[in-house]
């Protein structure tokens, strides 16, 4: 063989690798141009919009996390947020993953079996037997809605899925997909879909119903059950025929299923506790979930309760209903009206925030104040005749008088005079300013000071302050300021309304008031109350767990002829009891240095009240003076080692031994023959000190020890 024989095949082969590469070359050059347009494609898709798929009606929930209320977005739609994990049941599930999505929780966001078998279907088959798309996919669809269907488009979800991926873990990515997927109309997302076609949540799903929502958002307008119902249910149909095909159901499930009808009319989204949602939405602006203090089934009977009642007192007659835990000042249910629509009844004012004359209702406050200044008892006497104070003559709201009474009487009856004489006693500014320290804000007309008319209803309050009032009953003495937005942080604090031994006297008046006829004696301590000219009728009453307060009347303010507390607004206290579905609870035990007596075994004072013009005698006798402390003095007394207080000395002028001494309502013995005395201070604050002599005629002074 020549030499050029033998160059010419090493040239050959020296030429064909040059050519393999320059082509290599072009190739990898024309891989990273494709790869940085497709790199630059990716980069100009921008982030993935989260924050505007994570957008969701704001949801109202009780304190068990039961749906009360919901809003629908700004747009119109309905997108509730949903917890697959705790809230969507596993049957649905189940069902959606077998139908949609196999090996979700296996792949990366994009299924390349179920995407093969879908281009081989729709080659064999000339037609779309089945989707490849993943739920993943699916949700980059949803979060980026196209109408064109494409290879650009379906190359688009394959990016934003594997994105979603690695963003989101698979709990997210099924919780955002179950909360956007389209179910017809404006309903997005499982939940809402489930509440508006079944009425209720999807927690617990028949297989009927399980089926019906797999199938709608295959194509959500064109099986809208309000408007294609037949096609809604052929499309659950084939859902569960394949079902069964794949061995996740069997045919007798089936067939049962199929025999189902589909619902052909959507629901009312739930409005429960409307006033307190919107209140709630004022306040907690931007959050999506608003959790409440409230009881969605209590409120549920209320509600009830309080339309079913306006309806029997007659038109334009509305009805409020409050109820509160004692013990945390929460709010466990709030019905404003008796229908948040009815115009007549002004359904959208919230009556139990609403300020009108509180009538009787103040009157516990009042003597709870003269049982703590300890100058009566519940079985003091005391004169039920006509009396009057300047130019003010209180009169009985059934124009008559019954004479000499025990005070516990005297508060059951509600009678006006005896009211009326231990108000003059106390003090309508002290009850006043004693009141707003419990968190009860008293409304005085513009320029006008408190006076004697506030016990009888001369003065503006709301209920849910008179609930909180009267929950301090409950609660020996302090109150709880009302809440009703659940918090990480409470930082309420008691509030002082009056001593223990107080507070439990009044309570154990007001249990023993005849009931009205659909209540039981001896269960709840309740007060009713009737405003001027019939404008308002009140009843609010407590036992040892909760205290209800009801109001009625017309929110305009016009009188109801015949409309009285008693007949009115009681019976529907007594029937709210009753719909709580509890037996009431026992009120608190006597606290220490609670007096029980009869009125023969009290002190000679306390066996009958007499009034402040009584305490001042003719000739030579003197009603009792202390002389020191002086009234409204500061004492400033040593402490001991341990930090107790010294004790401190009491002088007394006049009076007729023997004398008997009581701080802050309680007796604390009696005082000798040189009107002298050693007491120990109650602790720091403010202290009221009080003597009484035989006949019954007392002094008192207030003090601050510090």
């Amino acid at each position: 063989m020549s030499e050029e024989a033998t160059i010419a095949p090493a040239a050959n082969s020296a030429h064909r690798w040059r050519r393999i590469k320059n082509a290599a070359a072009v190739s990898a050059v024309a891989g990273l141009i494709i790869a940085g347009a497709f790199a630059a494609w990716v980069y100009s898709l921008g982030p993935l919009p989260l924050d505007q798929a994570r957008q969701v009606s704001t949801t109202i929930v009780d304190r068990n996390g039961k749906l009360l209320r919901a809003y629908a977005m700004a747009d119109g739609r309905w997108r509730l947020p949903v917890d697959a994990k705790t809230a969507i049941d596993p049957g649905y599930l189940k069902l959606l993953f077998a139908y949609e999505d196999r090996r979700f929780y296996s792949h990366g966001g994009v299924d390349p079996l179920a995407l093969g078998r879908a281009a081989f279907q729709l080659v064999t088959s000339g037609h779309i037997v089945s989707g490849g798309s993943t739920i993943t996919m699916q949700l980059a669809r949803l979060m980026e809605p196209r109408r064109e269907r494409s290879v650009y488009a379906k190359l688009r979800q394959v990016v934003r899925a594997f994105q979603i991926e690695r963003q989101l873990n698979k709990d997210e990515i099924l919780d955002l997909y179950l909360a956007l997927a389209p179910f017809g109309g404006n309903l997005e997302g499982v939940r809402a879909a489930s509440i508006a076609y079944f009425g209720k949540e999807p927690k617990r799903l028949s297989l009927a119903e399980s089926a019906l929502l797999v199938a709608l958002p295959q194509s959500p307008e064109t099986r809208r059950l309000d408007r294609y119902p037949d096609h809604a249910r052929a499309a659950r149909d084939r859902v569960l025929d394949r079902m069964v095909e794949d061995q996740v159901i069997s045919a007798d499930d089936a067939v049962q299923a199929r025999a189902i009808p589909v619902p052909r009319l959507r629901k009312q989204m739930p409005i429960l506790a409307p006033h307190s949602s919107d209140a709630a939405i004022a306040i907690m602006k931007d959050t999506p979930v608003i959790r409440l203090t409230l009881d969605s089934s209590l409120q549920r009977v209320l509600e009830a309760l309080a339309r079913d009642r306006a309806i029997a007192q007659g038109p334009n007659i509305s009805v409020a209903i409050i109820a509160v835990d004692n013990e945390s000042g929460d709010v466990l249910a709030r019905v404003g009206s008796p229908d948040y629509f009815d115009e007549r009844r002004a359904g959208q004012v919230d009556m139990t925030r609403a300020l009108r004359s509180p009538g009787s209702t103040l009157k516990p406050f009042i003597y709870g104040l003269a049982f703590e200044d300890g100058f009566v008892h519940p079985e003091s006497l005391i004169d039920d005749r006509p009396i009057r104070f300047g130019s003010y003559a209180p009169e009985n709201f059934d124009m008559t008088f019954q004479g000499t009474v025990p005070v516990r009487k005297a508060l059951q009856l509600s009678l006006n005079v005896p009211a009326i004489k231990l108000l003059d006693r106390v003090g309508a500014s002290r009850l006043s300013s004693r009141l707003k320290q419990a968190g009860g804000n008293l409304v005085l007309p513009k320029d006008e000071a408190p006076g004697l008319a506030m016990g009888l209803g001369g003065v503006g309050v709301t209920l849910q302050d008179l609930a909180q009032l009267y929950s301090g009953l409950a609660r020996l003495g302090s109150t709880r300021p009302l809440r009703e937005i659940m918090l990480a942080k409470d930082e309420r604090d008691p509030l002082r309304l009056m001593d223990q031994a107080a507070a439990w006297q009044v309570g154990n008046v007001l249990i023993g008031t005849p009931p009205p006829e659909n209540g039981v004696h001896n269960r709840i301590a309740f007060k009713t109350g009737t405003s001027y000219g019939y404008r308002d009728a009140w009843s609010v009453g407590f036992d040892g767990r909760i205290t209800i307060g009801v109001w009625v009347g017309r929110p305009d303010g016009a009188p109801v002829p015949g409309l009285v507390g008693r007949t009115a607004a009681a019976p529907i206290l007594f029937d709210a009891f009753a719909r709580t579905g509890k037996i009431p609870s026992a009120l608190p035990k006597p606290p220490k240095g609670a007096l029980v007596a009869s009125n023969a075994k009290l002190p000679l004072p306390l066996r009958r009240f007499r009034a402040v013009g009584e305490l001042v005698r003719t000739g030579s006798e003197q009603a009792p003076h202390i002389q020191f402390p002086l009234n409204g003095s500061r004492i400033d007394v040593d402490r001991s080692n341990d930090g107790r207080f010294a004790a401190m000395p009491v002088k007394i002028a006049g009076g007729v031994l023997p004398l008997t001494m009581m701080v802050n309502g309680v007796s604390v013995g009696d005082i000798d023959s040189r009107r002298q005395r050693l007491i120990d201070p109650p602790g720091p604050g403010f202290a009221r000190l009080t003597v009484i002599d035989a006949t019954g005629a007392a002094d008192t002074v207030v003090i601050r020890v510090q």
